[in-house]
């Protein structure tokens, strides 16, 4: 290309800024899929109940998110555009618990891998970044989406105000309405957040005739989004979990572990936990950490963390369902409640959904996480414990998998490693906490 070509060419949002990237930032993503010892089954086109081809994926998502939905390689190079803005606040820190480890007595060396550096305060953003990348880059200037307490949504404003996109956000009407913070988050980076069910979509207006006076779930505001996205040939629908490729930009979070604890002198975590909704924090912290256990023999324990309000994994059944509540998603084979499951309006919102991700429900029926469900109150009860001791407020899904790792800490064996995945903080969620201080 000529200087001249150079000069003119109009910016994008998705060219390089050609800044320095640490080199502790992954340049790849990693796909657990490569190392499983039987495959993921395919999601299913919901008419034909076959599996799904790309043409049928191509009205939501852009190619390179398709390619990476089925992708059986290890790894997945990140683009250096999207290096840059995890840049912003990746690597995320590796902190060890010493003071909670004090107060409960532990003979465990307790660790924590803290997501809450990210501008929004989550682990969201690492794929919010990714998909407004590809979208971005094949064209599309508008994206739809659902949130439940709002980390997603507003991951996904950020991620589109970065890359010159415009965004457009369904609420569950539970946080909607109990979470205005995370609302305000989206419009001050240029997004429209609508609470869910809304009279905008046909498939909102239909609940509301059922149903006036929901509350609202997960199921709802993707029907609603997934409906918007389909109508505008310059939009597409973004989901900031349970699909493949979710699970895949979220990798970098356990691939930094892994050189994290080698870093200082541990040699495996024991046992990690983490919670789960629908599951792409999860996957993002112990998917490189199973990988390691399945190619190297290392003997580390997985351990989900769900609501009992909400408990999928624990009590839902392991089969084909649809996404979303109108039935416009494709059929996942997944652990579920059923589609027209409506959760009670918990304080941890970002956990209400009513199945769990392909791959992590994969992976319990292969027996390589195990799971168990947490009541609220005792989540929040170890959120302030944790607080506390360590100054961070979790953000309430996180209390979740604080409560089981410190429910084990009390009785583990002396020099036990222990993993919490804080997911995000609470700093916009501090109501949420109001009834438990």
């Amino acid at each position: 290309m000529s200087q001249t070509d150079q000069t003119t060419r109009p910016v994008r949002g998705t060219d390089p800024l050609g800044v320095a990237v640490p080199s502790t930032v992954p340049t790849h993503w990693y796909n657990i899929g490569a190392d499983l010892p039987a495959p993921v089954p395919p999601h299913l086109h919901p008419g034909t109940r076959e599996p799904l081809t790309p043409e049928d994926l191509a009205p939501l998502f852009p190619m390179a998110l398709i390619e990476q939905e089925v992708t059986t390689e290890r790894y997945v190079e990140i683009p250096q555009a999207v290096r840059e803005v995890y840049a912003m606040w990746r690597p995320a820190p590796l902190h060890r618990a010493h003071r909670l480890e004090r107060a409960l007595g532990s003979r465990a060396r307790i660790y924590y891998k803290y997501e809450g550096v990210s501008p929004v305060g989550s682990h969201k953003p690492n794929t919010a970044v990714a998909q407004a990348y590809y979208n971005a880059a094949e064209g599309i200037t508008r994206l739809t989406t659902e949130t439940g307490a709002g980390q997603w949504g507003a991951s996904l404003a950020m991620a589109c105000s970065l890359l010159g996109l415009t965004c457009e956000v369904w609420q569950v009407r539970a946080s909607y309405d109990s979470k205005p913070y995370r609302r305000y988050q989206m419009e001050a980076y240029g997004s429209v957040c609508h609470s869910s069910p809304s009279e905008l979509t046909e498939a909102g207006r239909a609940i509301l005739a059922e149903s006036p006076e929901t509350t609202g779930s997960l199921g709802m505001a993707i029907s609603e989004a997934v409906e918007a996205a389909a109508k505008d040939p310059a939009a597409h629908y973004s989901l900031g979990s349970v699909l493949n490729h979710v699970m895949l930009h979220q990798s970098v979070i356990g691939q930094e572990v892994l050189d994290q604890l080698a870093e200082v002198g541990e040699t495996q975590a024991d046992v990690v936990f983490g919670c789960a909704g629908g599951g792409s924090n999860l996957a993002g912290l112990v998917f490189p950490l199973i990988g390691q256990n399945l190619r190297e023999g290392t003997t580390t324990r997985v351990v989900a963390c769900e609501p009992a309000a909400c408990p999928s994994l624990t009590q839902g059944e392991y089969r084909y369902d649809s996404g979303d509540v109108a039935g416009l998603t494709p059929l996942l084979k997944m652990h579920t409640l059923g589609r027209d499951f409506v959760p009670p309006a918990i304080h941890a919102g970002g956990l209400r959904y009513h199945g769990m991700a392909p791959m992590v429900s994969h992976a319990v029926e292969l027996g390589v996480i195990d799971a168990l469900a947490v009541e609220q109150e005792d989540a929040f009860r170890a959120g302030l414990l944790f607080a506390r001791n360590e100054g961070i407020v979790p953000a309430p899904e996180s209390t979740h998998a604080v409560a089981a790792a410190v429910e084990h800490a009390r009785t583990a064996a002396d020099g036990e490693v222990i993993l919490i995945g804080l997911s995000g903080n609470g700093v916009l969620d501090l109501p949420a906490y109001g009834g438990y201080v």
